[in-house]
């Protein structure tokens, strides 16, 4: 990926700036189903199984026997139990099936680390991200491509200082995922909003208004006919979008559309897993309750659970 692509990637608009102007651009951020499996326990346990370790990494799981899942089971669920209190709750047991469903963010964030980690000291700096991604840009007031590069880490620059949750302008991992992603990250959302608002208005009085909205997913390009979807984007706009019918959105009103409050699959999952493992009804599970619910969690087969808890040491 060149430095143009990643940086568009980064202010969230590659998909937007690339769209033909009659195909409809898509700003919402839904959260993704946990299996593409039908959730029939009377069936098969096959949606819990990739719920808990993620679809790709259950395609695995043909490959050892009851015992040795039962043993590696096990090693997770270790992992699972962040407080280290000897219980999972359901919590604990939403985070690790929200992680397992977002490999491909940590294996972007994996894939990308080094680049910027010049020092190799496992952390990156504001310094390091800036020179490595602005550093040859910066000096060029009038660079070829048109892009305002100075512009453009001004407002990275804000959103690192976002993910950054102690101040000190270095990012762990996990802090670079949520610069990287902040759609996945709760604190990270307000950004998500501004940067979006800024994207779309235009006339940057604050607000996005109809035109604004429309505008940011059609282009008339001296079309007089607008597509079927446009105008029902219109009436969209209109009917829900705007919630005061100030004929505007705000802040707010624009986070409740490219933000939902969806439906949490991970959290029914959790309580769903809770519920079918519990044995003495305590709201947790122990080590052994689910080691002996080893079949709803993984089978009789299991994946590369080294891989796994590597890729799950953030917890």
């Amino acid at each position: 990926m060149d430095l143009r692509q990643f940086l568009m990637c980064l202010s969230l608009c590659t998909a937007f700036a690339l769209s033909k102007p009659t195909e409809k651009k898509d700003r919402v951020h839904h959260e993704p189903q946990l299996s593409d499996k039908v959730h029939n326990d009377a069936q098969s346990f096959d949606y819990d199984h990739d719920a808990f370790l993620g679809a790709e990494e259950a395609k695995t799981f043909d490959q050892l026997t009851p015992e040795e899942s039962k043993e590696r089971l096990g090693m997770i669920v270790d992992k699972i139990d962040v407080d280290k209190d000897g219980f999972v709750t359901e919590g604990e047991l939403k985070s690790w099936i929200k992680h397992a469903q977002k490999k491909y963010i940590y294996d972007n964030v994996e894939n990308q680390w080094h680049e910027f980690d010049m020092n190799q000291d496992g952390l990156i700096s504001w310094d390091e991200y800036r020179n490595v991604t602005y550093g040859t840009y910066l000096d060029d007031p009038d660079p070829d491509d048109g892009f305002n590069y100075k512009q453009m880490m001004v407002r990275d620059e804000r959103r690192f200082k976002m993910a950054d949750k102690d101040g000190d302008l270095i990012a762990t991992k996990e802090e670079f995922t949520a610069f990287l992603h902040p759609e996945e990250y709760d604190y990270m959302k307000d950004i998500v909003v501004q940067e979006t608002m800024e994207d779309i208005d235009k006339n940057a009085d604050g607000f996005i208004d109809l035109e604004e909205y429309i505008g940011d997913m059609y282009s008339h390009d001296g079309n007089a006919d607008e597509p079927e979807w446009v105008k029902t984007e219109r009436e969209q706009f209109v009917e829900f979008r705007d919630k005061n019918r100030d004929g505007k959105m705000d802040k707010e009103e624009t986070k409740d559309w490219i933000l939902p409050s969806d439906y949490d699959h991970a959290e029914a999952e959790a309580r769903h897993l809770v519920y079918e493992s519990d044995q003495n009804k305590d709201g947790r599970l122990t080590k052994e309750e689910i080691v002996d619910k080893y079949d709803l969690f993984v089978g009789s087969q299991a994946t590369d659970f080294g891989e796994a808890l590597v890729r799950h040491d953030e917890f």
